[in-house]
């Protein structure tokens, strides 16, 4: 089964041609990459984050199988739903589900199941693929979407995948798609953010978890990351690093109501 883009011509350009030249913009090829464990990459369209997303995919490699963990908006599947096999298509062509890790996944984890609901209509892990097409055209992908909030659960996605990768896939990379902070003032915006960014960069996700919640803060993809965060650690992640910061208003000049971005590397 191809699973078929839902917001090529919105998010970002619908042609093949069109598409490449804003990549060319976003991305710099002469950068320095280096190896991570993980990555946190807003999801938004390109024209408000695409600097934050093309600033973290200049640092990374992209290694030829990537795990992109992902927020449900839609409210469509199970609480854990991996797409189980086929491909997944953008202007750049169809990149393949890599379905031999999608079996080890299934195999460690009963909390994750085999679902295309949830994905049919979700953008979040779709704006970020042809960032991987660009940098790597030969990769392969798992899909998870994450729909549930509790914690001792994304602990355990976390830790499950995190023992797969850490046997079989050392070099896998392993992507949390999340916006920060929705329609707040700047200033309020940026101070949330900051809060959160911090617990991330402490690979702390019980703090992430409690900050975002005292502090109402609406990041979309906390799950995601926290799942990303655990993973990271199982594997021995000892850093994670802030890459680019921006919201919403940096684009617009509107800072009244604005989206925060950030992207960020955990190695």
């Amino acid at each position: 089964m191809v699973r078929s883009p839902v917001v090529s011509g919105s998010f970002y350009p619908g042609t093949k041609n069109e598409l490449i030249e804003v990549l060319k913009t976003l991305v710099d090829e002469k950068s320095g990459r280096q190896k991570v464990l993980g990555a946190i990459s807003p999801h938004a369209g390109y024209v408000y984050s695409g600097r934050v997303m093309g600033s973290v995919f200049s640092t990374i490699e992209v290694p030829d199988s990537v795990v992109i963990l992902a927020p449900n908006h839609t409210g469509y599947g199970g609480p854990y739903s991996l797409w189980p096999e086929g491909s997944w298509k953008t202007p750049l062509g169809e990149t393949s589900t890599d379905e031999e890790l999608v079996s080890e996944i299934l195999n460690s984890c009963d909390l994750i199941e085999r679902d295309k609901e949830a994905h049919i209509r979700e953008h979040a892990a779709e704006v970020i693929l042809p960032f991987l097409q660009y940098v790597n055209p030969q990769v392969k992908i798992v899909v998870i979407v994450i729909k549930t909030s509790c914690l001792e659960d994304l602990e355990i996605i976390g830790k499950s995948i995190g023992q797969v990768l850490k046997k079989t896939r050392t070099s896998t990379l392993v992507v949390a798609s999340s916006d920060m902070t929705h329609y707040e003032p700047k200033q309020s915006a940026n101070k949330k953010d900051k809060s959160a960014i911090a617990e991330i960069e402490a690979l702390r996700e019980e703090g992430l978890y409690d900050v975002v919640q005292s502090l109402d803060i609406t990041m979309c993809g906390i799950c995601p990351v926290i799942s990303m965060i655990v993973c990271s650690k199982e594997r021995g992640a000892t850093k994670a690093e802030l890459i680019k910061y921006e919201t919403s208003g940096d684009v617009t000049g509107d800072y009244e109501q604005v989206v925060g971005y950030a992207g960020m590397i955990v190695k």
